[in-house]
């Protein structure tokens, strides 16, 4: 259909009002420009068919269209922004359709843009809750941009547990591109620490986790360094459980990564109750304890202060689940055998039993002294 550009909103106006009386069919001269006094409304096809096949002849060709069309495509001139003050003839059909496709490769633009910064905040946001911080996050957004359809980022970092060391991390995070969408997923991270120079590193790959917390690198550092990790998963059903893992370093699966020992909920450690076995000062206040509760639940070697004979020294504990208890280890991180810790327990029990026996002694001469006064004042003086 050919109209003045100048006509549009009039034309406009005039369909909808033709298509609010009942008309659903319009029909015009396709060699013409067409306005309000040319076009012609039906209120079925038949007739427009009919209308057209009767006005068409060598010179001219009528078309008919639904009013719904005309419509839209008025509709789409005047989204469009064009200047529609201009007397120009222009063809309206053509016109809207290309603006539509416009449009849309505008909005498919737009969509994929969204989608992709919420999916790089996704991936920028797993990567600081898994321990990897914010330093990568330009590397992040310029690999996605990419379009690979997997890549990986390196990362290496000396770590250490409150204590010198030079053991060396180096991790491999991998990420890949769905199958189905654009969206990228960070599916695991492989580590290798390395405690000594020029000697091979020991090895292992952590999986991110879907439904249920994954592993941190600090946590994982700690797992290879052979110590426990305290988490909560979900099971196939979908329920959440509590268990401590422990790497086992005599036994891996096909592809190289050692067995992770789990002790659940059910397998019957205390950790709070191994710790009260020993003197240590932080168990006194709330806070510290919390803060000493949750630093072992993730695997930590925990510094502490233990109270023997009325002495501070400080220590380092570590969690111990398969066997139910506590590692205790010396300020030059020698370990202290479990004897030791419980004479240590013992020394200062008996203490505060000398320091009870005492004041109950105390408290019987002032007893016993109370009654020899008693028996003076009740003594008779003798008659003379």
């Amino acid at each position: 259909m050919i109209i003045n550009l100048a006509d549009t909103e009039m034309m406009l106006s005039f369909a909808e009002e033709m298509a609010c009386i009942g008309h659903r069919f319009a029909a015009f001269n396709t060699d013409e420009v067409t306005d309000t006094d040319t076009i012609e409304f039906f209120r079925n096809p038949l007739d427009a068919k009919e209308y057209c096949l009767v006005m068409t002849n060598d010179a001219n060709y009528f078309q008919s269209l639904p009013v719904e069309s005309v419509i839209d495509d008025l509709r789409a001139v005047l989204e469009s922004g064009i200047n529609t003050s201009d007397n120009e003839a222009f063809e309206l059909t053509g016109f809207a359709k290309r603006f539509r496709e416009s449009k849309e490769i505008l909005d498919n633009n737009l969509n994929t843009n969204i989608m992709n910064q919420k999916n790089f905040e996704f991936l920028k946001d797993q990567l600081k809750y898994t321990g990897f911080g914010e330093t990568f996050d330009a590397e992040l957004r310029e690999k996605m941009m990419k379009g690979d359809q997997d890549f990986k980022i390196m990362h290496t970092g000396i770590m250490n547990n409150g204590v010198p060391n030079k053991d060396t991390l180096t991790v491999d995070l991998n990420f890949k591109k769905s199958e189905q969408t654009d969206m990228y997923f960070f599916n695991s991270y492989h580590v290798n620490l390395q405690k000594e120079e020029n000697k091979p590193g020991l090895e292992h790959t952590f999986y991110i986790n879907k439904d249920s917390a994954s592993i941190t690198m600090k946590e994982a550092y700690n797992l290879m360094e052979g110590r426990s990790v305290n988490k909560d998963f979900k099971n196939k059903e979908g329920e959440s459980y509590n268990c401590w893992l422990k790497m086992n370093f005599k036994e891996s699966d096909s592809q190289g990564n050692f067995k992770l020992n789990q002790y659940h909920q059910n397998y019957g450690y205390d950790l709070e109750a191994s710790l009260a076995k020993h003197s240590i000062k932080e168990l006194n206040t709330p806070k510290y304890k919390e803060d000493l509760l949750n630093s072992l639940k993730k695997g930590n070697l925990q510094s502490a202060t233990f109270v023997v004979g009325g002495t501070e020294s400080k220590m380092y504990v570590e969690a111990n689940p398969q066997f139910k208890t506590v590692n205790v280890y010396d300020e030059n991180l020698q370990r202290i055998n479990h004897r030791e810790s419980k004479e240590e327990k013992k020394a200062e029990s008996q203490k505060e039993s000398v320091s009870k026996d005492q004041k109950k002694n105390l408290d019987s001469d002032e007893v016993d002294l109370g009654r020899k006064d008693n028996k003076v004042k009740k003594r008779k003086t003798p008659s003379l």
